[in-house]
């Protein structure tokens, strides 16, 4: 079959980075068409640079990168500077500013231009930080809807806890108004949220795999989750840190590597106490019809073998 046709919407982002390289790396499987960039884990300024030195480190300097939206839609931007650094991507050893040029088109135009362009159900949307581009881009043609064919994305919690408040996870907390409107529109999502992600842990064992790939890529991921790793175990109380979006990129390259279940899926708006709850019907208790495939499980050696395969390939 011919490669699937994939816009990444990122926020890079170590676990972003990694995420982009996979996809990078499996030109067979997915066809990149253009990463778009949202403030989140850094200021768009950083994310969108970030973003240009993961293109040129995978040897694509041809594919075009677009900064998008510099804020969430409702809210003030917080950042996760204590666990990317102030660059976002600190300890990659990417370039300060890439031997690439920025494109001066916006991300939102981009993608509605270039959903209205394709066929029906044809391009898929891989958001791996707030949602704020996509939601942007829904709202002012919401007639990109029938060209979609999924919106995976990694935000979320079904069942657990959040990782920014006690009930609410980083990505659709940053920009939950924007969440909702996606959450609305009625595209085909799948969700990878904390309670799945946190099933890839990125153990001594598998990152010494990733260190054992000696070319730049691997040199470089390796820096990356070497630095990413250093505050989980306090955190989370054992060694290695989950990696969140590269799971959106494993599933598309096999899905047979994670189970989900059809539900409907509300975000949290209000409540200044559960602000970006990805509020989860479980158990069909509203009603209220499905509006996304949400991720429970995860195949954890088969998702660090893939990984660590297409890393190879670079």
């Amino acid at each position: 079959m011919p490669p699937r046709p994939v816009i990444i919407d990122c926020d890079p982002g170590h676990d972003d980075a990694i995420a982009v390289l996979m996809a990078l790396a499996s030109p067979e499987a997915l066809q990149v068409l253009g990463i778009t960039c949202v403030a989140g884990n850094a200021p768009l300024a950083r994310t969108e640079v970030n973003a240009r030195g993961i293109c040129v480190l995978a040897g694509r300097p041809d594919l075009p990168v677009f900064a998008g939206c510099t804020r969430p839609l409702m809210r003030p931007l917080k950042t996760a500077a204590a666990i990317h650094g102030e660059s976002g991507m600190d300890g990659s050893g990417l370039p300060e500013e890439p031997e690439m040029p920025s494109q001066g088109r916006h991300a939102v135009d981009f993608i509605v231009d270039t959903c209205l362009s394709a066929a029906d159900r044809e391009i898929t949307l891989c958001v791996l930080g707030p949602m704020t581009n996509i939601a942007m881009a829904l709202s002012r043609a919401p007639d990109i809807v029938p060209k979609i064919r999924e919106i995976a994305f990694m935000g979320g919690a079904a069942l657990g806890p959040g990782n920014v408040t006690p009930s609410a996870e980083f990505n659709i907390y940053t920009d939950p108004h924007a969440a909702r409107i996606v959450f609305r529109s009625g595209a085909p999502l799948t969700m990878f949220g904390l309670d799945v992600t946190h099933q890839v842990i990125t153990t001594p064992q598998r990152l010494a795999g990733i260190g054992g790939i000696d070319t730049p890529v691997g040199r470089a991921a390796f820096g990356m989750l070497n630095y990413y790793d250093r505050c989980e175990p306090e955190r989370y109380g054992e060694r290695g840190s989950p990696l969140h979006d590269p799971c959106v990129i494993a599933w598309l390259l096999r899905p047979e590597l994670f189970r989900g279940r059809r539900v409907h899926v509300e975000v949290e708006t209000d409540s200044p106490l559960t602000m970006g709850r990805t509020v989860v019907d479980w158990w069909g208790v509203t009603g209220a019809p499905a509006n996304a495939t949400v991720m429970e499980a995860a195949d954890a050696d088969g998702f660090y073998a893939l990984l660590t395969d297409r890393l190879s390939r670079l």
